[in-house]
């Protein structure tokens, strides 16, 4: 199909797990990513900007192709405070939305969360659910929303709360209890978020939880 992605977030849990599929897949002729840093990948379908996210006038042109696959986010911990990841898994991830809506990009994949809501008591969940509230509203003729439960896979930075949280939902899960949270691999997430942009329909859909495994033809 010769299409172009254009990816935020690359060298993240799913993100680089999602460059890897989309370098792999004969679908997309070439992939662009945005990043803070180098991937450290060499590939002949790779383009990569490094680029400074708080400046977007230097990045916005170049936000173009196919299908947006949106993957950046952080923690409160390593942003320092929850304005500042609010700035990264909002501002940033919008930003990057609105430079293809105006650059006439029409598909985007967004990852999200499960249990994003605009009224959780949960500052991560409302921080998701207002981000989707906010990219659904530029109005793109395809938009793909993904929640999965908690994620798993090997990041480069140790997440001590998702650790002890994945392996307390593993435990009550052997017993049936909350199976629809049960964790989910960062590479299925990654194949979820390809097999959304096919066969590119139109409109707004999200992928709940289990669908996620569904999408990503994973039982």
């Amino acid at each position: 199909m010769n299409k172009e992605a254009v990816l935020t977030g690359a060298t993240g849990l799913v993100g680089s797990a999602l460059l890897s599929q989309l370098l792999d897949d004969e679908r997309f002729a070439s992939v662009k990513v945005f990043v803070r840093r180098p991937t450290g990948k060499n590939h002949p379908k790779l383009k990569e900007f490094i680029i400074d996210f708080s400046s977007p006038a230097g990045w916005r042109h170049l936000v173009k192709g196919d299908v947006l696959f949106l993957t950046l986010g952080t923690t409160k911990a390593r942003a320092g405070s929850k304005k500042a990841q609010y700035r990264v898994d909002h501002g940033y991830q919008l930003e990057f939305a609105s430079a293809a809506a105006s650059n006439e990009m029409d598909s985007v994949v967004l990852l999200s969360s499960a249990g994003a809501r605009e009224g959780s008591p949960f500052f991560y969940m409302r921080m998701k659910a207002e981000v989707e509230r906010d990219i659904r509203a530029l109005g793109f003729e395809s938009l793909r929303i993904i929640r999965p439960g908690p994620l798993s896979g090997p990041r480069k930075e140790k997440r001590y709360g998702e650790i002890v949280g994945t392996a307390l939902i593993k435990a009550v899960n052997q017993l049936g209890i909350l199976r629809s949270y049960k964790p989910v691999d960062a590479g299925i997430v990654a194949k979820a978020m390809i097999n959304a942009a096919f066969p590119g329909s139109k409109g707004v859909k999200t992928y709940e939880l289990l669908q996620v495994f569904d999408l990503a033809g994973h039982k």
